[in-house]
């Protein structure tokens, strides 16, 4: 049997298995959830400030950032790691998030700079390599907590993006977020949801996040966390073969809930036994060769 446990820019976690922001993430509650499940540790979903208040960055009602912390309270109570996902306009709004989000108590920061529908937030930002690397800076002169910076893969290049987030001095990255995509009602003849474009996640994206994971384990020497499409240990053996550290489950959340940590546990315990390998960390960017 394999050791599945793994430290990560100073996080130890029981798994490499982490729950990714936005989903089953709406409350305190349900983040305790997913880590009473079984999940290494958990990220909130991304807390925005706008000029009309706090709101959550899919739109999505969600108590603030002012009672927030009454939500971080509930979920550290599972007793493993909780990861802050921020996301603001400019590296004055994330400072400030940051400093609120680490008094809460949450044992890192996750920057979102990679949602692909939000005006003038998210990927329009982590687009550009200079504000990348001076809204991770800022943060990290804010606070004390790993700072992991979670990228899009909408650009042309996303080991020049994560360079930039490295020499901000960040402690991580995270990749990917999800791709921008449509879909349109064949009835009515006009896009299915009312922005148009949103973020398209699931099985159809893994090709594209690992190789953006094989893509900045070549580039950067902080460690990855990746995501994008993962639904059996075999698919999280994959990313850590890229180069990944720890992997973020989203969508495959949604559809099993409370079994989804246990059966994906199960699963790359046996692949990594069936290897003779010890724990994730001993196959973490094999494919990149060598040793």
């Amino acid at each position: 049997m394999a050791e599945l446990s793994v430290e990560i820019a100073g996080l130890k976690l029981q798994n490499p298995f982490i729950l990714a922001s936005g989903i089953w993430g709406e409350t305190g509650a349900t983040l305790a959830r997913a880590l009473w499940s079984g999940a290494g540790a958990a990220v909130t979903k991304s807390i925005v400030e706008v000029p009309h208040g706090f709101i959550n960055a899919m739109g999505l009602p969600n108590p603030g950032i002012d009672a927030y912390g009454e939500e971080v309270e509930e979920a550290l109570r599972a007793g493993k790691p909780v990861i802050g996902s921020i996301f603001g306009g400019n590296a004055r709004e994330f400072s400030k998030l940051a400093r609120r989000m680490e008094g809460y108590g949450v044992q890192a920061l996750e920057l979102n700079l990679s949602c692909p529908h939000a005006k003038g937030y998210g990927a329009q930002l982590g687009q550009d390599p200079d504000i990348t690397r001076k809204i991770t800076a800022s943060v990290k002169a804010a606070v004390r907590i790993p700072v992991f910076v979670k990228l899009t893969p909408n650009v042309s290049s996303i080991a020049t993006i994560g360079k930039a987030a490295e020499a901000g001095g960040a402690d991580g990255i995270a990749a990917i977020n999800t791709l921008r995509g449509m879909a349109i009602d064949l009835e009515l003849g006009r896009p299915v949801l009312s922005h148009g474009s949103g973020g398209y996640s699931g099985p159809g994206v893994k090709p594209v996040g690992i190789a953006c994971v094989y893509e900045l384990y070549g580039a950067v020497r902080i460690p990855i966390i990746g995501m994008g499409g993962i639904s059996s240990g075999a698919d999280a053996a994959e990313y850590l073969l890229a180069g990944a550290a720890g992997v973020q489950v989203g969508s495959l959340v949604h559809r099993s809930r409370d079994r989804t940590f246990p059966r994906l546990c199960r699963e790359l315990d046996r692949f990594l036994t069936a290897r003779h390998f010890r724990s994730p960390r001993a196959i973490t960017g094999k494919a990149h060769g060598g040793p």
